[in-house]
């Protein structure tokens, strides 16, 4: 493998260890070993059909089977040479299709050699590849990414019940609100993350194929065997991987499922990259705590520091991968008549935007696992802020009857800092019963959480 330091590309340099679980859905050789596999297993299903005449014994299927179960780098450099020099009888393709079909038959068992002729049999290239790119990438999802998203909503489920009952304030517009808690927080990014997965699963279930020759009309297919019911067969073969059917389809499968996978995506990374920037201001404002890991340097001039860099990288990359699932979903589902090729380069392209995907995963399960809610940071700036509990105030009144309880409790705390003696001062010029002055002097910012802690447990319904 090429030195890591002279990498085109960080994905297989600086972050290869992360990216390393990709590699048997999204490398060049796990692409060639699928399109074996497709190949393959279409000439099994060719010989069950009583218009061919060449039935395989259960022995020859399993030796045939073995020749995409057992490939390897070998035979990935195989197809290559195949593709790019030539080997043996067979000219340099200048086609990497065109050069499985030719390492199929290369990789025959004498005694099969008779069905060479029956491989890739009225196909086009991308009966072949559209199914191959499919397998991987949902191989991929339900592998790689599905686990390591499933590992962070966890982590955020654990800091939500762990953490239910801490107070903090609250931000919106960027401004002291109603306080909630820690937990509660992180149980909304875990809630959100759930449904997100969700549809991660969902779209990666629909992934669809389809078989229908050159222009999608099953044209060398009826030609040759006009008896045979090509649409069934089609159906019952792509259904057999564990993909869904097109039955209409161009030369080219629409990609419109590829699409609907990659919106998918992009919503459970907005999900993360929300949660990144929530998690930086939190430290920025000293509510988490970051652990110091031994060794490490935060600055290279600064030796206090300790950054939150795997937030930041998070961010970074779910952003990236985020431009690059919009760009595929609208490119690949559109193509020139019933075929053009631009599509070809692009999706060697999704191997890439996975990696991304999985280093922003990773990466904010990094950082979740070194910071801590700091209590007491929370409960300074809660004390630091008693005008939150004005909410509280003024509806305690309107439920009072008092109708100018909004504009009395405004004037008191709009744009203005207000101690806790100031509000016992209105409560006390107050004209209402003296059980209802003693349940506004009991307010506290910190004990104004309303159901925050019990909402975690929304969680264990989800």
């Amino acid at each position: 493998m090429t030195d890591p330091l002279l990498a085109v590309s960080p994905l297989d340099g600086r972050y290869a260890g992360r990216t390393e679980p990709l590699r048997p859905y999204v490398s060049e050789s796990a692409l060639a070993r699928a399109r074996v596999r497709v190949e393959v297993e279409y000439l099994v299903a060719l010989s069950d059909l009583p218009a061919v005449d060449r039935s395989l014994s259960e022995d020859d299927r399993e030796r045939l089977r073995g020749i995409y179960e057992a490939f390897d780098d070998e035979d990935a450099r195989l197809v290559k040479r195949i593709e790019t020099e030539g080997y043996g009888e067979y000219p340099a393709t200048n086609h990497d299709v065109k050069a499985v079909e030719y390492f199929v038959r290369e990789r025959l068992p004498a005694d099969l050699a008779g069905v060479a002729e029956w491989i890739h049999l009225g196909l086009t290239s991308e009966d072949v590849t559209n199914l191959a790119y499919r397998l991987l990438l949902s191989g991929a999802v339900e592998d790689v990414l599905l686990p390591a998203l499933r590992d962070v909503r966890d982590e955020l489920a654990a800091l939500a019940h762990r953490h239910r009952d801490v107070p903090m304030l609250a931000f919106t517009h960027g401004q002291p609100a109603t306080p909630t808690t820690f937990g509660k927080e992180a149980a909304v990014f875990a809630a959100r993350l759930g449904r997100a997965l969700g549809r991660v699963e969902r779209a990666r279930g629909e992934l669809a194929g389809k078989l229908g020759g050159a222009t999608g009309t099953y044209g060398a297919h009826d030609a040759a065997f006009p008896d045979v019911d090509w649409r069934a067969f089609a159906r019952e073969f792509v259904e057999g991987l564990g993909l869904e059917f097109l039955p209409l389809t161009t030369q080219v499968n629409p990609g419109d499922d590829l699409a609907a996978l990659f919106d998918a995506l992009r919503g459970a990374n907005s999900v993360l990259i929300d949660l990144a920037r929530d998690a930086w201001l939190y430290v920025s404002r000293g509510y988490l705590a970051q652990r110091a890991v031994e060794g490490e340097t935060g600055s290279s001039t600064m030796p206090h520091k300790v950054n939150p860099i795997d937030f930041e990288n998070a961010e970074g990359n779910c952003s990236k991968a985020n431009s690059d699932l919009a760009f595929l979903a609208d490119y690949l589902t559109t193509s020139r008549l019933q075929r053009d090729l631009s599509d070809s380069t692009v999706k060697r392209t999704v191997g890439g935007t996975l990696a991304h995907c999985l280093i922003g995963y990773t990466k904010i399960g990094d950082g979740l696992g070194k910071v801590a809610p700091d209590a007491d940071a929370m409960a300074e700036d809660l004390a630091a802020n008693p005008e939150v509990i004005a909410e509280a105030v003024q509806t305690i009144l309107r439920r009072e009857g008092q109708a100018d309880a909004y504009e009395r409790v405004k004037e008191l705390t709009r744009g203005r800092r207000v101690t806790m003696a100031e509000f016992q001062e209105l409560f006390s010029d107050l004209n209402v019963d003296e059980s209802v002055r003693e349940e506004l002097a009991a307010l506290t910012p910190e004990g104004y959480t309303g159901l925050a802690s019990d909402l975690v447990d929304e969680l264990d319904e989800e």
